[in-house]
């Protein structure tokens, strides 16, 4: 008796297993398959689809002024996070500066080629980051009635180009943005003169027109400066600086108009 028990217990334990994994098969069977990945591009694959998104995005932006530029952005994006060591992460940040450039979101897109600058500095583009901060600023400067901290800030990035990388493809753009604004920033200081003059505050008046001529020479505003200079010094009763100034005038700028007011204020000339 005790042997046919031990049989039958033993064929219970045989058979167990054998249920176990049957059920489990049955199971498996009404289940979903497991999902499959695809597999991910290469970086230059990557590149070339941000570069592709990035006109499309740009052609629609230009047309209807509603587009933005999410997927070249996302792609670029995409490179930095899976090949973050490769030549394409590199030329993706600077992608990445470019779209939010185009799309007009200059904060974004000086945070962008600042950080590519500093990042990789030996690199071929830096030049061209700087330039692009540069107008990032510029794009958002205001005319000469206006705040002028955007133009400082684009003078800035102009002159660090101008004074690293001289003869860079950039290079000759930035000098004429750089005169533009730096004329734009004289303008400012003789409007700001003049706001004084009109108010009588000879004083300050003519310490703006002076700041012009320092800082601000050779941008076709020297002539006009110098003549509203040598008037307020005849309202502050410094006539004989008054009188060198306006003969600096007349030795300079012969057949302007503004030699022909200073000769009315010369005795010797009239």
């Amino acid at each position: 008796m005790r042997s046919r028990a031990r049989r039958k217990t033993d064929r219970q334990f045989a058979a167990f297993p054998i249920a176990a994994v049957a059920a489990a098969a049955l199971a498996c069977a009404g289940a979903p398959p497991p999902e499959s990945f695809e597999e991910l591009p290469s970086a230059e694959e990557l590149y070339k689809k941000g570069e592709t998104q990035l006109a499309d995005e740009e052609n629609d932006f230009h047309w209807f002024l509603s587009a933005d530029f999410t997927d070249s952005i996302e792609t670029f994006q995409d490179i930095i996070d899976n090949y973050p060591y490769s030549e394409q992460a590199v030329l993706a940040q600077l992608a990445i500066a470019d779209a939010y450039y185009k799309s007009e979101k200059y904060e974004e897109a000086i945070s962008y080629y600042k950080d590519f600058v500093e990042l990789h500095p030996e690199h071929r583009q830096v030049p061209y980051a700087m330039f692009q901060s540069g107008m990032s600023y510029y794009k958002q400067s205001r005319d000469a009635q206006r705040d002028q901290t955007a133009t400082r800030e684009a003078l800035n990035q102009f002159d660090q180009l101008l004074a690293r990388f001289p003869h860079s493809p950039q290079a000759a753009d930035a000098e004429k943005v750089w005169r533009e604004l730096r004329t734009r920033l004289g303008e400012h200081t003789m409007n700001v003169g003049d706001f004084y003059f009109d108010h009588d505050e000879y004083a300050s008046a003519a310490e703006r027109y002076r700041q012009l001529l320092d800082e601000y020479p050779g941008l076709g505003l020297d002539a006009e400066a110098l003549y509203k200079l040598g008037v307020c010094y005849t309202r502050m009763n410094r006539g004989d600086e008054a009188q060198k100034i306006f003969q600096v005038i007349l030795d300079n700028y012969e057949g302007t108009e503004v030699a022909e007011a200073a000769a009315d204020l010369v005795p010797e000339a009239q």
